[in-house]
């Protein structure tokens, strides 16, 4: 049902997890992709490689998104390989996955955050905006804590918090142009990023603290992140759909 064919995507943080299923989705519903990473060239090539293998036209990139100029370049070569763009696909972020109190944290740990979480999505987003053809979609990939937020991670919820408040306001601002702002906020994701956290015992009691009792996957994820840059999602700006199994409900 949902038919992505001539539209361009540009997803970052898509050499791996959420980056790289929701990049692999979009191409199976006929987008064309170009994946955005930092430091993992094998692995953006490999995803490159199976979307090519889809019949779609596919590029990676690297870019540190935490510098404006190497943002403004991501997209602007994106921009140029695909020959427009009508989507772009915000996940490129950071999880520091040691538990600091905020009173004990580092001004070096928060500063890297926001670079990596909050700068870095601001100006990729600030990028795309600008080069984006009307009609398009913006998606932002958030977190259940920057809504409850996260003891221990401050940092984190923060700015996954800051990066929500940017898509109620950048929503607003893109509406003339038909263009959507949302963000998918998960909650626990069986992904590489976490697999130091989510293991053993803890794994299990992660589980069991999710009313549907499991921990999400990547294409958990990647499935409403595509519908919200479909047709079928044509007159829903400004919202953050939760994707965490009903864990926001819960206290």
């Amino acid at each position: 049902m949902i038919d992505l064919t001539g539209r361009r995507a540009l997803v970052t943080g898509g050499s791996r997890g959420i980056g790289a299923a929701t990049a692999r989705l979009l191409a199976g519903a006929g987008a064309d992709v170009v994946v955005g990473f930092r430091s993992r060239e094998p692995d953006a090539r490999a995803v490159v490689d199976d979307l090519v293998t889809r019949g779609r036209r596919a590029h990676a990139i690297a870019a540190d998104l935490g510098d404006r100029a190497e943002a403004d370049r991501l997209v602007r070569d994106a921009h140029e390989f695909l020959g427009g763009l009508d989507i772009f696909v915000g996940n490129a972020g950071i999880w520091p996955a040691d538990d600091v109190a905020l009173v004990d944290m580092s001004d070096a740990q928060w500063r890297r955050t926001m670079r990596e979480n909050v700068d870095a999505v601001f100006h990729s987003t600030a990028a795309a905006a600008r080069l984006m053809a009307d009609g398009g979609r913006i998606v932002l990939v958030s977190s259940t804590a920057g809504q409850r937020g996260e003891a221990w991670h401050a940092d984190y919820a923060a700015s996954k918090g800051a990066m929500i408040s940017l898509v109620k306001s950048l929503c607003i601002e893109l509406a003339p142009r038909g263009i959507t702002v949302n963000s998918v906020a998960p909650g626990w994701v069986d992904t590489e990023m976490t697999a130091s956290v989510l293991s053993g015992e803890y794994r299990e009691r992660a589980a069991r603290a999710i009313p549907v009792g499991r921990i999400a996957s990547a294409d958990d994820v990647a499935g409403p992140v595509v519908f919200l840059c479909s047709a079928m999602a044509r007159h829903i700006t400004g919202e953050i759909l939760n994707v965490n199994g009903g864990s926001v409900l819960c206290g």
